[in-house]
């Protein structure tokens, strides 16, 4: 009776030990810190995703992939950063977008505007005509479309005005083909 005792108290002593015990969170390999460098380059945010390789490489000096990552990033960043507000453009789904006879410049307003709306202003568009010769100024763009990612109401309207777009850090420049 007194062993049962005994081996109830220390189990109970010990539980309050491990429950008065802060749980310690695991600490990050090179590997999860590659890996999450990784996400953050294909999600766009070249900051988060440089921040990472080089944790990554403090950790391990002689991490090739995290080496040769951070180097890919100084040559690519702009085309990796494009790639993301292109992607973050696109995605916002946009529930009814309809036109008659407007010309590109309407459009696009009317496009811009709405995107605002959906993304409740995340997204906020900027759209720049380059055409000198005004060869896009006369074309008339009817649409109806319904619950369509803004990237495919592009495509519509590029389609339709004989149009190119191009992504830049700072705007969406429209361009005859």
């Amino acid at each position: 009776m007194k062993k049962l005792i005994t081996i109830t108290i220390a189990c109970t002593l010990a539980a309050q030990v491990i429950a008065q015990t802060p749980a310690q969170s695991p600490t990050p390999t090179t590997e999860s810190l590659y890996r999450q460098g990784q996400a953050a380059e294909k999600a766009g945010d070249v900051a988060t995703a440089k921040e990472f390789y080089t944790k990554s490489l403090k950790l391990n000096p002689n991490n090739a992939n995290a080496r040769y990552s951070i180097g890919q990033l100084k040559i690519n960043s702009d085309s990796i950063s494009t790639k993301a507000r292109e992607a973050k453009f696109g995605a916002v789904q946009i529930p009814v977008f309809q036109l008659d006879a407007a010309t590109l410049q309407e459009s696009l307003d009317a496009l811009g505007i709405m995107i605002a709306k959906e993304s409740k202003e995340a997204v906020t568009p900027n759209f720049i005509i380059q055409d000198p010769k005004l060869v896009l100024a006369d074309r008339k763009i009817t649409l109806n479309l319904k619950n369509m990612p803004s990237k495919a109401i592009m495509k519509y309207l590029m389609d339709q005005s004989g149009a190119k777009a191009r992504y830049d850090e700072h705007a969406i420049v429209i361009t005859p083909l």
